[in-house]
């Protein structure tokens, strides 16, 4: 009996320092595979391993997130430092990234904590007050599911919209080099440059 409690805090230690050297990260294009997040990361730590939470209830091709285990700790606090300190973007997602630490709950493997003793029963029609409870609850769940739905659709129009004019910009910026380009290629600019004893030479 003592080795069998001794193993479970084992367990559940190693799972806390699991959730330590973990961070939790969305806003990924539901296209970013976990080895285009090893390749982000890899500049600040070493990726272990990619757990993405899907969220099948939804009839939108939402952004996902996903709990991305490093080698440490240290690792875990550097990438949380570089996609907070900087506009950090995988995957093309016209929003950058946001990451926090992961947290117990997040994880669908956590081990059962030593102390805490779980029941579950069926509420049955005859058991009135508790019946009624429940549906209150019920319908309650229901009403914030359709709003979280109308918050989701919202939130996709204005991930659309800031993706159009991220491109326009994009479309925007290269006609501009091209242009400049054509009238370098055309002479133009280097007699500019050489009239006012410029370098064009790549550094």
């Amino acid at each position: 009996m003592a080795t069998s409690e001794e193993d479970a805090k084992k367990t559940y230690a190693d799972f806390e320092n699991k959730v330590k050297r973990t961070i939790y990260i969305d806003h990924l294009s539901p296209q970013v595979t976990s080895s285009v997040i090893k390749a982000a990361l890899s500049q600040c730590a070493n990726v272990v391993d990619v757990e993405f939470i899907v969220n099948y209830t939804v009839p939108y091709d939402i952004p996902s997130a996903a709990l991305v285990e490093l080698d440490d700790e240290i690792q875990a606090k550097a990438a949380l430092d570089l996609m907070n300190d900087f506009p950090f973007i995988i995957g093309g997602m016209p929003r950058p990234v946001r990451a926090i630490r992961a947290k117990p709950e997040m994880f669908r493997d956590r081990p059962p904590r030593l102390g805490i003793k779980k029941e579950f029963r069926w509420v049955k029609q005859e058991d009135a007050t508790e019946y009624e409870g429940i549906k209150k609850l019920r319908n309650l769940v229901r009403r914030q599911e359709a709003e979280n739905m109308a918050l989701i659709k919202n939130q996709l129009e204005e991930e659309n919209e800031l993706a159009k004019q991220q491109q326009e910009l994009l479309n925007g910026n290269y006609k501009k080099y091209d242009m400049l380009e054509k009238i370098k290629q055309k002479g133009s600019i280097t007699n500019l440059a050489h009239h006012y004893g410029i370098s064009l030479a790549e550094e």
